[in-house]
């Protein structure tokens, strides 16, 4: 079966594609539970940068931490969900491809921390 979408071209593509980024969103949003607390926890987080954050370039880096955690969760999603249509069984290179997700999404945490802790901190050490 061939796409019909594929030869788009040009604003076409552009309007189908944002079309498709704007369901795969909500689609996130209706069936995964991790999506939607981290998507909650940016909705504080985004705002909250434009206020801790002193110059654009800190004001970026917490921001971008907050939307790397998104986008790495929405990619872990994707991968459980190819894994998920392959087979629900068990299989060793199936849960090591989801663990690798979690993992990815674990990082991408820790990294969200350090950088929010980072900035947090020379802005409560410096007058």
């Amino acid at each position: 079966m061939t796409n019909p979408h594929k030869g788009r071209t040009g604003w076409q593509r552009m309007v189908w594609a944002t079309r498709h980024s704007l369901h795969g969103l909500k689609l996130a949003w209706r069936t995964e539970n991790a999506f939607r607390q981290e998507a909650t926890a940016a909705a504080i987080m985004i705002p909250a940068s434009i206020w801790l954050g002193r110059n654009g370039l800190e004001i970026a880096l917490l921001a971008g931490s907050v939307l790397a955690v998104l986008i790495v969760e929405l990619l872990n999603s994707a991968i459980e969900a190819a894994i998920d249509r392959v087979s629900y069984e068990l299989h060793d290179l199936s849960r090591r491809a989801k663990d690798f997700g979690s993992a990815a999404v674990l990082l991408s945490l820790l990294a969200c921390a350090a950088v929010w802790l980072g900035v947090l901190f020379d802005r409560l050490s410096t007058p």
